[in-house]
């Protein structure tokens, strides 16, 4: 009755570069001959790649330190305030709702009762 289609992939129409590029500097490594080996050619030294200097550290002076522990702090708070006065805000809205319901629950049993006693 009803086929599911699967659409097909068209083919790319660009020029699609690739998403790893080799390394200038890679060494490369060669294979060592045999040590039977009666020829007379000797094998390139291997250079090893620079080592990736690491990103400087954040140094922080003792000012500076207060400070972004006294802002952390302060954020800390104020968040804590936020969340708190929401979860006050849905407190008071449910009890308010359960109260109008006990209200018009009274209400409605109470003109109920009363027609029936006429």
């Amino acid at each position: 009755m009803l086929r599911p289609r699967i659409p097909t992939m068209p083919t790319p129409t660009g020029i699609v570069s690739p998403l790893i590029h080799p390394a200038a500097s890679a060494p490369v490594e060669q294979l060592q001959p045999a040590t039977g080996c009666a020829c007379q050619h000797t094998a390139p030294a291997v250079v090893p790649a620079p080592a990736a200097q690491a990103a400087p550290a954040v140094r922080l002076s003792p000012a500076g330190l207060l400070v972004a522990v006294g802002g952390g702090a302060a954020v800390v708070l104020v968040v804590g305030a936020v969340l708190v006065s929401m979860l006050l805000a849905v407190a008071i809205t449910a009890a308010s709702v359960a109260v109008c319901a006990v209200v018009l629950r009274s209400m409605v049993n109470d003109t109920a009762g009363t027609a029936r006693h006429r």
